[in-house]
C-alpha cells in the first residue's frame, strides 16, 4: 500500500496544493522559537544592588564581615545598626535596584528574580522543556487517533491564546503556569505540523523538505534577536512575538488532513476527495475513482486491529488501565519497531542534551545578548542548507553516524587544549556544535520515515520528548559538574555522542524507500530484507565451495577465498560433498524407478525431468556442454555460475 499510496502522490506532482501546505506549515514551525528562547530577553540576568533603609549601608562594593566573622559578598544584604546593641548588624535585602541601560523592563526586574529567589529565572526557562516533556506523548496519541490537522488547528489556537494572554498575567505562578502550558502545545506546532507537511510532499521531494522545513527555525532566531533589540519591555516583546502567531490560522481553512492518516484509518471516501482536491489543484489527472479506491483499499488488512474487550471489560478500571497500557507500549510490541524506537531515544536523547549543553556554554562568546542570538541563528542556517544535497546523495544513516562521530572526537579532544589556546577551543566546539545541528537535523527527518503511519505521530513525538529530557539534563552537566571537573562536560558529550553513532548502525537506510503504512508492513519489510541477506550470503558460500571442491578438478582461486565470511573452507567443501552425494543418490533413485517401469527416450527423459535435476546425455557433444543451476528464487536473485554435468564428476 505504501508504494502505491507513494505512486500516486508522485502523479500529483509538486504544485499549488502542496506548495500551500509546506510553506504554511513552514512557518508555524518557526512560531515556537521566540518562547523557547524566551528566557534570554524576557527573564535575562540583569545587574543590580541591594536598596535598604536610608539608614543602612550595603556591602555592595566591598567586603563586610558580621559579628561572627562570617564573610558577605554580593547585594543579598545590607547592615543596619541595632537600637539595642548600637552595633551593625546583617540583615537580607528586601527590595533592589536593576540596572535597566540594556532592557527597560524584564520578568527579573518585575518579579526581584534575585538572590534567593534567583533559581526562579532559571525556572521560567525549564518549565517550559518540562511542558514539552509532558505535552509530547500526549500529542502523539492525539495526533494518530483524531488526526494530524485537528491537532495542528486545535494546538495552534491554544498556543496564540496562552501567549497573547500571558503577556498581561499580574503574578509570577501563573506566568509559570502559562508557560508550562506553552511547552505542553510546542509539540503539536513542531512534530505533528512537521509529520503533515512530510506525509504531503511527493516521494522525490521528502528528503529536501524534511531538511528545508526547519530552515525558518534559524531564520525565527535571528529574528528574535533583532525584535528584541527594537523592543526592550518584556510585555510588549512577548505580545509582538504572539500576535505573530495569528497569521499562521487563517491558513488552517485550506488545508486538508493527510491523506496516509486517512487511508490507514479507513477514511477511503476522505482520502479519495482530498487525493481528487490535490489532483484540481496542481492540474494533474490521476486514475479513476473507483481505481483509486481500489489503491487505497489494498494492504488495509494489514492494518493493526487492537485486542477488542468486552463492553464490561472496557468500562472497568482494569480495562482502562489495560488498554492504556497497550496503546503506550505500541511502540515496543515488535522485533524491529522495538530496535528503531530505543534507537531514536539514544538519538534524540544525546542530541539534545548536546545541543544545548554547547549553546549553554557559549554565552560567553559576545557580551552583547542580541548579536549573539543573530549569530546563533546564522550558524545553524548551514546546518538547514548544505543537509539536502548530503542526505539526497548518502542517505540518511552514513550522514548522521558520521556527524555523531565527528561531534564526539572533536568534543573529545577539547580536554587536551592547553589553557593558552582559548580561541582553539572556541572554535571547536563551534564545529561539534555544528556538527551535532546537522544530525539533529538529519535525525528529525530519519524519524519520521522509519516509523509506519500508524504510530509515526507517536514515535515521533516520544522520541522528540527524549531530546527534552536531554536539554534538562544538559545544564546540570555544564553547570554543577563542570564546575567540579573542567574536562568533565566535552568528556561526557563526547562520549555520548559516540554512542549515539554506533547505534545508529543499527537502523535501515530510508532513501529511496517508500514509507511503511502500518507496524506488520514494516515487520515484513524487515523479515524480506533479512532473508534476502541470508539467501545472497549461502549463494556467496555456495558458489565459492563449488570453486574450491576438489570434486570439481578445479584449482583454487585465492581472490574467490575472501567471500566467505561465516564458513571456513573446510565447512563448504564438507556441505558441498554433502549436497553432490544427495544429487548423486536422488538421480540414481530416478533411474531405478524409471527402468522399472517403462523405458523412454533420452529425449523424453530431458523433457520430464524435474528443473535442477541432472540426467546423462545423451551424446558427448551434450556431455561437454555445462548445466546451469538456478538459485534457490531465480526471479529475485543471481544464478549461480555453470557447473559441470554429471558425467564430469564422475
Amino acid at each position: 500500500m505504501g508504494v502505491k499510496l507513494d505512486g500516486l502522490l508522485a502523479q500529483l506532482g509538486t504544485g499549488k496544493w502542496n506548495i500551500l501546505h509546506c510553506l504554511a506549515l513552514s512557518y508555524c514551525v518557526s512560531l515556537p522559537t521566540y518562547h523557547i528562547l524566551g528566557g534570554a530577553f524576557l527573564a535575562p540576568k540583569v545587574d543590580y544592588e541591594c536598596r535598604p533603609p536610608d539608614y543602612a549601608h550595603t556591602n555592595k562594593s566591598s567586603t563586610a564581615y558580621g559579628l561572627d566573622g562570617t564573610d558577605f559578598k554580593g547585594d543579598c544584604s545590607f547592615f543596619a545598626k541595632s537600637p539595642a546593641t548600637g552595633r551593625f548588624e546583617e540583615k537580607k535585602c528586601t527590595q533592589w535596584m536593576f540596572d535597566n541601560s540594556t532592557f527597560t523592563s524584564s520578568v527579573t526586574s518585575e518579579f526581584q528574580l534575585v538572590c534567593g529567589r534567583g533559581y526562579l529565572r532559571a525556572t521560567f526557562t525549564s518549565i517550559y522543556m518540562f511542558g514539552v516533556l509532558v505535552g509530547a506523548p500526549l500529542n502523539g496519541l492525539l495526533a494518530d487517533k483524531y488526526g494530524r490537522r485537528p491537532t495542528v488547528a486545535i494546538g495552534s489556537l491554544l498556543y496564540s491564546i496562552i501567549a497573547i494572554g500571558s503577556c498581561w498575567l499580574p503574578t509570577l505562578s501563573i506566568l509559570m503556569i502559562a508557560r508550562f502550558l506553552l511547552g505542553t502545545m510546542h509539540p503539536t506546532i513542531m512534530k505533528t505540523g512537521y509529520i503533515l507537511a512530510m506525509e504531503v510532499t511527493e516521494p522525490r521531494l521528502r528528503s529536501v523538505m524534511g531538511i528545508m522545513l526547519f530552515l525558518p527555525w534559524a531564520l525565527g532566531t535571528m529574528a528574535w534577536g533583532g525584535i528584541a533589540y527594537l523592543v526592550r519591555d518584556w510585555r510588549w516583546l512577548q505580545l509582538t512575538v504572539s500576535l505573530l502567531t495569528l497569521i499562521f490560522l487563517p491558513a488552517l481553512l485550506f488545508m486538508d488532513e493527510s491523506p496516509r492518516w486517512l487511508v490507514v484509518r479507513g477514511y477511503h471516501g476522505l482520502a479519495l476527495r482530498t487525493l481528487q482536491k490535490a489532483a484540481r489543484w496542481n492540474k494533474v489527472t490521476l486514475p479513476p475513482p473507483h481505481r483509486i479506491l481500489q489503491i487505497l483499499k489494498d494492504g488495509q488488512h494489514e492494518v493493526h486491529q487492537p485486542k477488542r474487550y468486552s463492553p464490561d471489560d472496557a468500562c472497568s478500571f482494569n480495562g482502562l488501565i489495560r488498554s492504556y497500557v497497550a496503546s503506550a507500549f505500541i511502540l515496543f510490541r515488535t522485533p524491529r519497531l522495538r530496535i528503531i524506537t530505543l534507537c531514536m531515544y539514544v538519538d534524540y536523547l544525546v542530541v539534545g542534551m548536546v545541543y544545548y549543553g554547547l549553546s549553554l556554554g557559549g554565552g560567553n562568546f559576545s557580551s552583547d545578548p542580541f548579536i549573539y542570538m543573530v549569530l546563533m541563528g546564522v550558524m545553524e542556517v548551514p546546518a538547514y542548507t548544505v543537509m539536502v544535497p548530503v542526505v539526497t546523495s548518502f542517505g540518511r544513516r552514513a550522514p548522521t553516524v558520521f556527524f555523531f562521530l565527528f561531534s564526539g572526537a572533536v568534543l573529545l579532544c577539547l580536554p587536551f587544549i592547553p589553557l593558552g589556546c582559548g580561541w582553539l577551543s572556541v572554535t571547536m566546539a563551534m564545529v561539534g556544535k555544528m556538527m551535532i545541528t546537522s544530525a539533529f537535523q538529519i535525525i528529525a527527518l530519519y524519524c519520521s520515515e522509519l516509523f509506519p503511519t500508524e504510530v509515526r505521530t507517536r514515535g515521533a513525538s516520544t522520541a522528540f520528548m527524549m531530546s527534552r529530557l536531554g536539554s534538562t539534563c544538559s545544564p546540570f552537566i555544564t553547570e554543577y559538574l563542570g564546575a567540579a571537573y573542567p574536562w568533565a562536560p566535552s568528556v561526557v558529550f563526547g562520549v555520548s555522542s559516540i554512542v549515539a553513532g554506533l547505534a545508529t548502525l543499527a537502523l535501515p537506510e530510508t532513501l529511496g524507500v517508500a514509507l511503511p503504512d502500518t507496524i506488520a508492513h514494516l515487520e515484513e519489510r524487515a523479515a524480506l530484507r533479512t532473508k534476502r541477506l541470508f539467501i545472497r550470503m549461502l549463494t556467496r558460500e555456495y558458489n565459492a565451495g563449488l570453486r574450491f571442491s576438489p570434486a570439481l578438478g578445479r584449482s583454487p582461486q585465492p581472490g574467490l577465498r575472501e567471500t566467505s565470511s561465516f564458513m571456513s573452507q573446510e565447512q563448504q567443501q564438507e556441505q558441498h560433498l554433502q549436497q553432490v552425494q544427495q544429487e548423486e543418490e536422488a538421480r540414481v533413485e530416478v533411474q531405478e524407478q524409471g527402468s522399472s517401469s517403462f523405458t523412454k527416450s533420452p529425449k523424453d527423459v530431458d523433457s520430464e525431468a524435474p528443473r535442477g535435476e541432472v540426467h546423462e546425455p545423451s551424446t558427448r557433444h551434450e556431455a561437454d556442454r555445462p548445466s546451469i543451476r538456478p538459485c534457490i528464487e531465480p526471479s529475485r536473485f543471481m544464478w549461480l555460475e555453470p557447473m559441470a554435468s554429471s558425467s564430469t564428476k564422475r
